[in-house]
């Protein structure tokens, strides 16, 4: 990086916390030496059958050791060692592979976990072997980021802190969802969970101006309010935090400010995701549902239906340049899938709530300048970007600011 930037590092946060390479987590098996090789295979397909590593499927069955003289000793893992640390607790079934190939147990120490990196694997084969696998995923800036990507980086994180300065001094979440493809911000919010006393004659004044009667207009009002005074920082805001730290807070104290308003899932990034959706429902709004709409008209009146495709039809072939010009094909395959491939930028690391939003929306990366200690999801409290179960999977990277930016934001939290 140039030496503007030589203050600022982006640092890959991986999927589970690192360890030392010599200092990994173990567990302890039950294993064997295999005294006839030539039964080894028949002796593993039997365990297979019983006793698969379901979780340790890092673990290599058999080790291999070579002894003076050319002579070849292999050793096979059989099971976990029972609770009580007692080989009388061995299940019936490896009891009998154990007299049926006359084995001589002991306890063998394997790695719990699968290897990260090279040093890790190097470490873990000291104790048993391992495969490693290295990530075939292609994310770029796992390996390291060059020089014009770091730069890149480095600019929209400093987006998003400007845009979380636009609050004044108040302390609050931003977000930032980039396109990388066109570097492009294609959706940006801060927090607007806040709260302040609402007078019931100010809510009566509008509720007076509308059609609709007070008590459907209460909840619409103090929402609409909350969004103008938020972005505004009004004089009549009590208060406002970043909802990724405290993400109960306002549950908590709705309890005690019963006039106040309160939104518990308006943070940055929930809000960001919205403004990207609405973008793409304005670049696109002609091609959701079109077929759908077309299919449910032919079933109630198809007469009605071949008239109305036909006015379409011709409408379709006046602005067909124009559609294509702006958006390519105009069918589905040219609208976005979600926030599939992009990126986001964010000053605080996301709690659960906006972690699994991000998830469900498809983001490729991560971005965040500061740690949350307090409700973390993707690395300080919790990895959820290390969770298998999930059917969708991002890269998070924590963009290191210089000290002076870190020095305020201590100062700003501090005094909130």
């Amino acid at each position: 990086m140039s030496s503007e930037n030589n203050a600022w590092r982006i640092i890959h946060v991986p999927a589970r916390p690192p360890f030392p390479p010599d200092q990994q987590l173990t567990v302890n098996m039950v294993a064997a030496q295999i005294e006839q090789p030539k039964l080894t295979n028949t002796i593993i397909r039997r365990l297979s059958q019983i006793a698969p590593l379901e979780d340790l499927h890092h673990v290599k069955r058999v080790k291999k050791k070579c002894l003076e003289g050319g002579k070849i000793q292999l050793s096979v893992i059989l099971c976990l060692v029972p609770e009580n640390g007692d080989f009388d607790g061995i299940p019936c079934d490896m009891k009998d592979v154990i007299n049926s190939y006359q084995l001589s147990p002991f306890v063998a120490k394997v790695c719990k976990y699968a290897a990260s990196s090279t040093e890790e694997w190097v470490e873990q084969c000291k104790l048993w072997p391992t495969s490693y696998h290295p990530p075939t995923y292609n994310i770029s800036g796992i390996t390291g980021f060059s020089e014009e990507d770091s730069q890149s980086v480095v600019s929209f994180m400093k987006y998003a802190l400007e845009l979380a300065k636009s609050h004044g001094n108040v302390v609050v979440n931003a977000a930032a969802i980039v396109d990388p493809l066109s570097n492009q911000v294609i959706g940006r919010a801060c927090d607007e969970v806040c709260y302040w006393h609402t007078p019931e004659t100010e809510v009566a004044a509008e509720c007076s101006s509308s059609t609709k009667s007070p008590a459907d207009m209460t909840g619409s009002i103090k929402h609409d309010l909350c969004l103008q005074r938020c972005s505004s920082g009004g004089p009549e805001q009590v208060e406002t935090f970043v909802s990724c730290l405290h993400p109960r807070w306002c549950v908590d104290e709705r309890t005690h400010r019963s006039s106040s308003f309160w939104h518990p899932l308006r943070h940055a990034a929930i809000v960001a995701i919205e403004s990207s959706a609405v973008r793409d429902r304005r670049l696109f709004h002609d091609v959701r549902y079109e077929d759908e709409v077309t299919q449910e008209e032919c079933n109630l009146s198809p007469a009605k239906s071949q008239a109305k495709r036909q006015k379409n039809d011709v409408a379709e072939v006046d602005n067909d340049d124009k559609h294509d010009d702006a958006h390519g094909k105009g069918d589905l395959s040219s609208r976005p899938y979600l926030c599939t491939g992009n990126d986001i930028y964010l000053v605080w690391e996301p709690c659960i709530m906006c972690a699994m939003a991000l998830l469900h929306q498809r983001i490729k990366r991560v971005f965040y300048a500061f740690p949350n200690s307090n409700a973390g999801a993707l690395g300080s409290v919790h990895r959820l970007q290390g969770e298998k179960s999930l059917n969708h999977h991002y890269a998070v990277f924590r963009v290191v600011v210089p000290d002076d930016l870190l020095d305020k934001a201590k100062t700003l939290i501090s005094g909130s």
